[in-house]
């Protein structure tokens, strides 16, 4: 599926409202504990129609909006809706270590990572 706003975002800072905090259950799958912050970005629709979601990286403590870089889309082949990956400014994660991050969801699809800024060398 296809990110209609990845482009306006890839690489930019945005805020991003965290409604599932690290330690926190899956609201419909309550065996699931969220090991990272996932929120989603207010006002951009996702092809499931609801806001965008985001995985949140580099970030170890639970918060309640993240203001951050979007570096990194997970893209699902069997879903409908893809999600983005955000960091502080100026830290930057393999596609390996995004996909240990987000395993813990991630294992129920099949994603790759895509779009992925990498550190500047």
């Amino acid at each position: 599926m296809k990110d209609k706003y990845i482009h306006d975002y890839l690489g930019k800072i945005t805020t991003i409202t965290i409604d599932r905090q690290i330690g926190t259950p899956h609201p419909k799958h309550p065996e699931i504990i969220y090991p990272i912050n996932y929120g989603y970005i207010e006002g951009i629709l996702a092809p499931d129609d609801e806001e965008q979601d985001v995985y949140v990286l580099g970030v170890d403590e639970p918060v309640t909006t993240f203001k951050g870089r979007i570096i990194a889309v997970v893209y699902r082949e069997n879903d409908i809706e893809n999600k983005w990956v955000a960091a502080p400014d100026g830290v930057y994660f393999t596609a390996e270590e995004i996909a240990a991050a987000v395993h813990f969801q991630e294992q129920f699809y099949k994603s790759h990572i895509t779009n992925l800024i990498e550190a500047p060398k």
